[in-house]
Formats: structure tokens, sequence, C-alpha cells
């Protein structure tokens, strides 16, 4: 009778001790996305958002918070509780950029404040000119701007967007002085060039790709191969060393998330967005689907990280 008494109490015991495995999330999960409604990070994560609720069966609700590029919902994300009931969707302009650039709105350290969870989406950067542009290809853009230094304005989304540091690269890599133009956003930038007030623009894909179809802009290089523009090279193979960078999002959690949460959420994620269903709906915006797990996230921050730092540092944009 003792033996089956010590017999049970052990297995009370076990039970008790793998309950919060068995639990999690123990209620709704939030996931924050630090922009606006209707961004394509909010379209990603709400499309995600409905894939984890069947998986984990429970209510996922989706809570933009935008603000300082990203930052502001970026914070409230690392200042959350680590038991994986707030999560969010953040891409490398907050994670990155902002916290090298904007310390005082960024106060967080990306490589140590935060979790990762499952890299989600990428979209290449482009650049891109008008159809009727006198220069037809890249090479030509770079001999037309090196016979006139600072003639060619490239606008971006803003000082410190991903555009932005493509601008750098492509002067370090090929030589030229190309000047920066920058805007309040993708969609000003993309009005005037169609207005023929700058010469080009670096930005996202989604945000060119009816132009380009149109043939009313012609792309000149572009960070990633895109199956839909297969004549478009990416700097590799132009010949170039250093690559142009992507704009890419990921779900990310507070640091040091709670081990059951951690079981629960990875292969949840990687489930909902290797779905080909999601694959469909982001090849129409010119964003690619592209998962990869929390190891490769972190070290991809790290090597970005590295590489905006060096960038920054030499043109002086370090606080």
């Amino acid at each position: 009778m003792r033996m089956i008494k010590l017999l049970a109490a052990l297995l009370l015991g076990l039970a008790v001790s793998a309950a919060p495995a068995q639990d999690y999330p123990r209620g709704p999960i939030q996931l924050v996305i630090p922009l606006a409604p209707g961004d394509a990070n909010d379209i990603v994560g709400r499309t995600v958002a409905d894939d984890l609720s069947r998986e984990l069966k429970a209510q996922v609700v989706v809570v933009n918070r935008p603000g300082a590029g990203g930052a502001l919902g970026t914070a409230i994300l690392v200042k959350a509780r680590n038991d994986g009931r707030t999560i969010g969707m953040v891409n490398n302009a907050a994670l990155i950029y902002r916290s090298l650039l904007d310390p005082a709105s960024a106060s967080y350290d990306p490589l140590k404040d935060l979790t990762p969870l499952a890299l989600a989406m990428r979209s290449p950067s482009i650049l891109v000119v008008r159809g009727d542009a006198p220069f037809k290809t890249f090479k030509e853009l770079v001999a037309h701007a090196g016979k006139n230094p600072g003639a060619v304005r490239v606008g971006t989304a803003g000082v410190g967007s991903v555009g932005d540091f493509c601008v750098r690269v492509i002067n370090g890599a090929a030589g030229v002085d190309l000047t920066m133009v920058p805007y309040t956003g993708a969609m000003p930038a993309v009005t005037a060039l169609l207005g023929g007030h700058i010469e080009g623009i670096i930005l996202a894909l989604g945000t060119v790709t009816a132009h380009l179809r149109s043939g009313a802009l012609r792309g000149m290089v572009i960070s990633t191969r895109y199956p839909d523009f297969p004549d478009i090279p990416t700097l590799a193979e132009l010949g170039y060393k250093q690559p142009l960078f992507d704009v890419w999002a990921g779900f990310f959690a507070p640091a040091n998330l709670a081990p059951e949460a951690t079981r629960a959420l990875v292969p949840a994620l990687e489930r909902a967005i290797k779905t080909p269903a999601l694959a469909a709906k982001l090849s129409a915006l010119g964003i690619i689907a592209d998962y990869a797990p929390p190891a490769k996230v972190q070290a991809d921050i790290r090597d970005e990280h590295r590489r905006v730092e060096e960038i920054a540092r030499r043109a002086g944009l370090l606080k």
C-alpha cells in the first residue's frame, strides 16, 4: 500500500510539473505589429495570426502600435512579460537601423532584448528609374553618374531607411556619388520619380511592382533575385562584392522566453509561414514568404547589424 501511495505521489508530481507546457498559452496571445494597418507586415501578421490561432487553439489578437519607424511597437514588445502571451512581428528597419541611428527612441538591443522565433518574409530592395530614362542598364547609370557627380538623385523612404543604406552601398561599391533624397515614405518617393523630379528610387520591390509591369519604371539592380523580374540583376551578378540590403520581417518575443512558449510557438510559426496560401498572397505583393529558424534569424541580425554599423560609422551617422 505504501509503495502504491509513493507511486501515486510521483505521478501526481510529474503531472503538475508538466502542466505549464500542456496548458500554454492559457489564454489569448497578443501579436504586436509596430506598423499601421494595411502595411505588408500587417497583412502577413494577420494571415499568420489566423493559422496560429488554429495551431495553438487560442485566440491571437493583432494589435497595431505604429510610431517612430516601428521603434514604439518594438519597445512595447521588449518590455512585455516573457510568458509567451505577447509576441511581435518586427522588420529589420526597426530592429537594426533604428536602434543604431536613433537610440533615444529605440533604446533596445536586438541581439539581447528579444527572442527570435522565425523569419517570415523578405522583400528585395530595388533601384528603379523611369521607363524613358537615358540609361537602360545599371552599368550605363554608373557611367552617367561617374561623369556627372551628384546629378543622379535617388529617392528613399527617409534618412536611415533600408533604401538610404542601399544608396550608400552602391556609392561605395561602384565609386559613384548618387545623391540620396529622403522622403516621408515610399509613396511620395514613387510620385517624385514618376513626376520627373528625381532620377531614381530605391524601395522595397512591392511598392513598385505595378509600375515595373506597366513599363512606367525600369529596374536597374535588385538585392535578391525575384522570379517575376528575371532580367533585373543583383550587385553580385554585376561583379560587385557588397550586396544590397533586403527588407525583411520576422516574429519575436521578449528576451528569455519561457521554454514552454518557445516549444509551442516555434513549430507553429514554421508551419504557418510555410503554407502555400501565404506564399501566393505575398507573391502578388512582390514579397517572398521566407521561413528561417531562430538561430538563423539571430545570425542574420548579427551580420546585418555589423554591416549597417560600419556604414553608419563611416558616414558619421552614429550618435
